[in-house]
């Protein structure tokens, strides 16, 4: 394992990784033996928890029949299927399911999108629009519509320029912005309502419902990435939902399949798609992935929408917001925390420390102190954040609260 370069790891201070031999539920199993409870959802991919059975038949079956097929010029069922169950789910207004392998994939291609639009309209429109502290991925268009900092300083030369609206904790400042920059813009990239790796920051409904009224009244796109908020992190389906809005284009990973295994998806109107269609073949729409729609993935899909529809998913939902709900509450009096808060199925608050921010040394040493414990979280910098798969259980999230207590 020495030889294998990790993500997101400064190896040089970094202890050993853990080597996980299985998952269930809530729970990895160590090769030693030890369990760990997840409470990050492994990088909040796992919904229904790890090695789900319904999942797992799923990729077992469909291992049987197809593993793989360029998707130029050919489709199949389980891609099929799973456009047609997504369209029946997603915010009404969108019609054209384009699949890729990563959240990051999901945004290029989103990314892309807008722009090919107004180029093949011939209107000069290039401009991306995006919140402060936000993040998208770490490819290089990701990047440049994510925030400036540590994670992109070395690769600074490649960013394009994004006009950046300040985070809307003064949501008139942040309108105010957009409406100067949203005329002529050819889009606005937010995450709905949860902004994931910026440090888990929340805003209300009613903001992101005044954003998309403003780009439309400009016509400017409007890009919801909701890789880490769709499949029910924010309390519903999807983010958008509780702004009661439909985004020009949607893009959705992780919860995808459950977590189970690597796919995205991009969605569009109408208007996206017909901006690509045409008999002039420059104006195709110029992506791909060797992996756009891999069978096995797509099949995972299919059986996490069946679970969505054939489970109480939202009760289970309602159920985890109530726990951390309950769990949290002591803790917005206690000195040692500060911004204590929740959205949906998200817990987060912030540690009182002297060097807030990614690179405070409190968030890797109070990893380790939660691995002792027996749990997996990795706070971003000085912020805690609590984010686990829908099937936990009280006690699991018990043991997750007492090991923040303790390692205080």
């Amino acid at each position: 394992m020495t030889n294998i370069w990790h993500p997101f790891t400064q190896h040089a201070t970094a202890p050993a990784p853990l080597a996980v031999a299985k998952g269930e539920g809530a729970t990895l199993i160590l090769e030693d033996g030890r369990r760990i409870i997840d409470g990050i959802s492994s990088w909040w991919v796992t919904t229904h928890g790890h090695n789900h059975p319904r999942i797992m038949a799923a990729i077992r079956a469909q291992t049987e029949k197809l593993d793989q097929v360029i998707f130029a010029g050919f489709t199949h069922a389980p891609a099929e299927t799973l456009a047609a169950e997504m369209l029946k789910i997603v915010p009404p207004g969108l019609r054209h399911v384009f699949y890729s392998d990563s959240g990051s994939t999901a945004v290029e291609v989103a990314l892309k999108m807008a722009l090919g639009f107004w180029h093949n309209r011939a209107t000069p429109r290039t401009k991306i629009i995006a919140l402060e502290h936000a993040y998208h991925g770490d490819t290089i268009g990701t990047m440049a519509a994510g925030a400036r900092g540590v994670f992109n300083a070395a690769y600074e030369p490649l960013l394009f320029d994004v006009a950046r609206l300040p985070f809307p904790s003064d949501p008139k400042a942040t309108l105010a912005a957009l409406e100067r920059e949203a005329p002529n813009a050819a889009a606005l990239i937010v995450e709905p309502l949860l902004l994931g790796a910026g440090g888990m920051l929340m805003y209300a409904p009613e903001i992101l419902r005044d954003m998309k009224a403003i780009c439309e009244r400009y016509g400017t796109l409007f890009i919801a990435d909701e890789v880490l908020t769709g499949f029910g992190r924010t309390g519903t389906l999807f983010a958008c939902e509780q702004a009661g809005i439909t985004p020009d284009i949607l893009c959705l990973a992780k919860g995808l399949t459950g977590g189970a295994l690597p796919l995205a998806a991009t969605l569009a109107t109408p208007a996206i798609f017909n901006a690509h269609y045409s008999q002039d073949r420059r104006k195709t729409f110029f992506h791909s992935s060797s992996y756009t729609a891999n069978p096995i993935a797509c099949a995972a899909a299919c059986e996490n929408l069946a679970i969505w529809q054939g489970e109480p998913v939202r009760e289970r939902i309602a159920t985890l917001a109530a726990m951390q709900e309950d769990r949290l509450a002591p803790l917005r009096s206690d000195p040692h925390f500060g911004n204590v808060r929740r959205l949906g199925t998200v817990a987060a608050l912030d540690v009182s420390v002297s060097d807030p921010g990614y690179l405070a040394d409190a968030g890797p040493l109070m990893a380790a102190k939660f691995l002792e414990q027996g749990v997996l979280l990795r706070p971003l910098g000085n912020t805690i954040y609590v984010l686990p798969p829908y099937c936990i259980t009280g006690a699991e999230l018990d043991t997750i609260y007492a090991a923040i207590l303790a390692a205080l």
